[in-house]
């Protein structure tokens, strides 16, 4: 595994897709995301220049946060409220989708004596496989969130597209970068992140409006 060429490989690719619709690169947050990979690849990478970095599981990146207090540690997979108690190392919580775990992460940063930011996530490729609001209803939890819980900080919106030709998730992105512009107007004004883009579809998703692709297997294993 070279990792140096596939990040270059990456980052080469994400300033093609942004020139293609006239984007600064830099409104455009690589992350890395470890699940599958050690310590030693993750340190790696923060050599590289790497600095924020995406967890599935609460309790490892709980471990990877501890390891590595330097980097910028994200929860990007599905939250489950009894985990909540150990996310006070995540700088981002991707996957906000229900009112009991906003009112769990609410009640947990109250204790902290800290705002938490959050995505919510959108079910965007409607799979029941998914996890994720319904579109539909993202604008009433957004502003329920907005209005209800003090320590939350609603900073954007998360999707994943179907597993499909990459051409083919073009209408998805579209969709929830859609979705941010209407939250911006009807709720809050300063949703700035937009996290859609895996390795299979991310240059896809930079040219529909993504600030911040989650990448894995286009970094570790040369692929896509």
């Amino acid at each position: 595994m070279d990792l140096s060429f596939n990040l270059s490989t990456v980052r080469t690719r994400i300033a093609q897709a942004c020139a293609r619709v006239g984007r600064d690169p830099k409104s455009v947050k690589l992350l890395a995301v470890t699940k599958a990979v050690s310590d030693d690849v993750v340190a790696e990478l923060l050599r590289l220049g790497i600095s924020s970095f995406g967890e599935n599981r609460v309790q490892q990146g709980r471990k990877r946060a501890e390891l590595f207090p330097q980097a910028d540690w994200h929860l990007i997979g599905s939250l489950q409220t009894n985990k909540v108690k150990h996310c006070q190392d995540f700088s981002l919580i991707h996957s906000l989708d229900r009112l009991k775990l906003a009112e769990e992460l609410n009640s947990r940063a109250v204790k902290w004596q800290k705002s938490v930011d959050v995505l919510i996530q959108v079910n965007i490729s409607r799979e029941a496989s998914k996890h994720g609001l319904p579109v539909e209803k993202v604008c009433e939890f957004a502003k329920r969130v907005t209005q209800e819980f003090e320590y939350l900080n609603l900073c954007g919106l998360m999707g994943m597209a179907p597993f499909t030709e990459p051409e083919k998730t073009r209408n998805c992105f579209r969709e929830l970068a859609d979705l941010q512009q209407e939250l911006k107007v009807k709720v809050k004004p300063d949703l700035e992140v937009l996290s859609m883009g895996m390795s299979n579809d991310f240059e896809v998703a930079v040219e529909e409006g993504s600030t911040l692709v989650r990448i894995g297997s286009a970094l570790f294993k040369g692929e896509v």
